[in-house]
């Protein structure tokens, strides 16, 4: 069995919420951001690119509603995206560094934030902010965050925005570990999970493997 047979038995091994990229630009981009040369201000701007191809396939099946409009040659009833506009939730620190990539397909989109600590010895999240843009009942929510470890943030994540009336989320990640997809997918099969690469696992420090470091200190700078 070959590497790449081998990775579609993986992947068919997770549930159908599971949505695995497969475009050869991405896979390019993120080999990019694994190598430890990559500098900050590059890792960013790929970070950003990234967000942007995955959220190009996230929101492929957004609902379009037929208006007029005035062309230079005539009228004609042309597509537009229909019922409120997105959100984009970024947990921080890291999932801000995909934020402008969402927006560049979607300007109009509101932006929301998670605040998520990790603890150094239990490796569990613990929320220390959490504001969501109005009427998030009525919105699509794109949660992103480049890294989905053991799973727990992007949990708890989802977690508070249900909470707070938001219901119609899709999380978007670009490297993850397969224990991280499972307890997510278990947590919250009727989620769509969008994830860039799957790597093999998690080490002793909930670290992923191969993984590409830390992604906030890489986009931020402050490895």
């Amino acid at each position: 069995m070959n590497n790449m047979e081998k990775e579609k038995k993986i992947h068919n091994s997770f549930a159908d919420s599971v949505i695995f990229l497969d475009h050869p630009l991405l896979k390019h981009k993120i080999s990019i951001l694994r190598d430890r040369r990559t500098g900050t201000n590059e890792f960013r701007t790929i970070v950003s690119e990234i967000a942007m191809l995955m959220g190009y396939e996230a929101l492929r099946d957004l609902p379009l509603e037929q208006i007029e409009v005035e062309t230079p040659v005539e009228a004609c009833l042309t597509p537009m995206i229909s019922g409120k506009k997105l959100a984009v939730v970024p947990i921080l620190r890291a999932g801000l560094g995909m934020v402008e990539g969402i927006l560049s397909l979607v300007p109009s989109a509101k932006v929301g934030h998670v605040g998520l600590y990790r603890d150094e010895i239990t490796h569990e999240p613990h929320e220390y902010y959490c504001k969501l843009p109005p009427n998030i009942d009525e919105r699509l929510i794109l949660v992103v965050d480049p890294m989905l470890a053991t799973g727990g943030s992007a949990v708890d994540a989802v977690r508070l925005i249900r909470q707070r009336g938001g219901e119609r989320i899709r999380f978007l990640s670009i490297l993850a570990a397969p224990e991280g997809v499972a307890r997510f997918t278990s947590a919250y099969p009727d989620v769509p999970l969008y994830i860039g690469q799957l790597d093999r696992c998690l080490n002793e420090n909930a670290y992923i493997c191969p993984g590409l470091g830390d992604a906030g200190d890489r986009i931020f700078g402050t490895k």
